[in-house]
């Protein structure tokens, strides 16, 4: 039993079949003596949450019950600030495919002079036993370029982060874990998972 237990600390299920996603939060918390998996291929949670920690959480509790195991979610999503904080929760779902959802946010921002935004993440770890008592946010503050920085990209590539003099999708990945909202948000959680975990 002890052992099973221990097992059950050492390792960390991010609430995501992304593989990209699942790596580039390891990397944003940092070096963590944890095995880090995503959650079962066949998992999939509805988010209906009102707010990014509902979803964060609903995401990260059902990945802790299905495996056992700590689990860690996330929920992002982008507020433009003339567009009373849309698209917000629904970033994801805005349209279809990413072509469609540049199209529809640079049409709503067509006539707008006033274009500040920010990306923000809020992230949620729960433990095997579905409690989910820590949590963080992280805010990337920038504005809307009225055209893609780059082809072929997705709402990031419209994004601008004036403190790193690029788009958001061209962030490298010291960048994103430090100015990035996740990468925030990863870094205020760490502390907290490291003591969770019993990793200090």
């Amino acid at each position: 039993m002890l052992h099973s237990r221990s097992s059950a600390l050492r390792t960390l299920i991010i609430a995501s079949g992304n593989p990209h996603k699942v790596a580039e939060i390891e990397t944003m918390l940092g070096p963590i003596d944890v095995s880090v998996r995503r959650q079962p291929s066949d998992l999939d949670v509805e988010e209906t949450g009102s707010t990014y920690l509902e979803n964060a959480r609903l995401k990260a509790s059902a990945a802790a019950a299905r495996t056992g195991c700590w689990a860690l979610a996330d929920d992002s999503g982008l507020e433009v600030d003339a567009l009373d904080g849309a698209p917000g929760l629904y970033t994801a779902r805005l349209a279809p495919s990413n072509q469609e959802k540049l199209s529809k946010l640079m049409q709503a921002m067509a006539d707008v002079p006033y274009r500040s935004a920010r990306f923000r993440s809020a992230m949620v770890l729960c433990s095997p036993d579905g409690a989910c008592d820590e949590q963080a946010e992280g805010i990337c503050w920038g504005e809307l370029l009225s055209a893609p920085a780059y082809p072929g990209g997705g709402i990031e590539s419209l994004f601008w982060v004036r403190e790193a003099g690029c788009s958001y999708g061209e962030l490298n990945t010291s960048q994103l874990s430090k100015l990035g909202s996740r990468g925030k948000a990863a870094r205020a959680l760490a502390p907290g998972l490291r003591k969770k975990l019993e990793l200090d």
